[in-house]
This record gives structure tokens, C-alpha cells and sequence, in this order.
């Protein structure tokens, strides 16, 4: 399925929209302003909570956890050693782990589960504004995904403010 993040940018903190490819409204991301660490709660249509994501203050490399009715759903680390391209790995329960690879900052990456794909993220279809799509394959943790994609953004501009990759 395709969704359109668009990120609101007027708003206080990491606020984003999702869309649907119809284009209707299917999660809203409400970020934290007044909180240590970067804290966001993913909302579905009707305003029930999905995930929740914290960023974890003490860890060796830039860390977010992503709960799921109270509990650890999965953990979402940037590498702290990667060439050429910067990586996250996403550590979920069992072996169902994930990989975000590419060009992080200009939104052009892949997700991938054992080699294969299952999410590419692009903002070519978008260059006109400040959105960008998500494309997940069948069968896939969308909510987890689109998650994983508003962690790596929010770490991304990070960088960029601080002029560190």
C-alpha cells in the first residue's frame, strides 16, 4: 500500500499527516515538544493510539524504543558506523528484524526483512513539497513501518540542524 507523509510545518514539534493512496487521513504522528528526547504518539483516524515512541537518552548510538499497548514492540537504532549511506536497523521480537538503507536525508531509502524488500520510502513523487511517499509491500506491519519512517526523519533532520551524519 502507498501512503503520503506530509509533515506539518507549522506545528511544535514532529507533527505528520499520513495518507492513504485515495488520500484519506489514516494515522496522524502528534510529537512531544516539552519532553526530554524526541516522544510521539501515532494516532489512527479516530484519535485511538497505535504506538507510542520514546527516544532513549542513554545509549551508545541514537536509540528509540516503540511501545504497543504499553509494551516494547521494537527497538529502532541508528548505526553508528555506516559508509556511504547511513543505516537503522529495526530489532522487533523473534526474527522478523528490519533494515532502512540509503540516502536517509533526501527520503530515498528501503526497508528490508533477510535481504528482501518491503517498504522503499521516496520523495521523487513529491519534489514540490515537503511530503514524501511510503510504499509497503502485502502482508507487511504497516503501522510499524510508517513508524519507523517518522523515527529516521526526525533523526535525519536532527543531524542536519547539527551538520553531522
Amino acid at each position: 500500500m502507498r501512503y503520503v507523509m506530509k509533515q506539518k510545518i507549522w506545528a511544535l514539534g514532529n507533527d505528520f499527516t499520513i495518507q492513504d493512496g485515495e488520500g484519506r487521513d489514516v494515522f496522524y504522528v502528534d510529537g512531544k515538544v516539552l519532553s526530554l528526547g524526541d516522544k510521539l504518539v501515532f494516532k489512527d483516524s479516530q484519535g485511538h493510539e497505535v504506538a507510542r515512541v520514546e527516544q532513549k537518552l542513554i545509549a551508545i548510538s541514537p536509540t528509540w524504543q516503540i511501545y504497543r499497548d504499553g509494551r516494547l514492540y521494537a527497538t529502532v537504532k541508528k548505526s553508528l558506523f555506516s559508509f556511504l549511506h547511513a543505516t537503522f536497523s529495526v530489532d522487533v521480537p523473534g526474527p522478523d528484524d528490519l533494515e532502512a538503507r540509503g540516502d536517509l536525508l533526501s527520503h530515498e531509502y528501503t526497508f528490508t526483512r533477510g535481504g528482501q524488500v518491503v517498504a522503499e520510502v521516496s520523495k521523487k513523487w513529491f519534489s514540490w513539497s515537503d511530503s514524501y511517499g511510503v510504499d509497503v509491500a502485502e502482508g507487511e506491519d504497516d503501522a510499524l513501518i510508517l513508524a519507523c519512517v517518522v523515527v529516521i526523519d526526525m533523526a535525519s533532520s536532527h543531524e542536519q540542524e547539527h551538520g553531522h551524519r
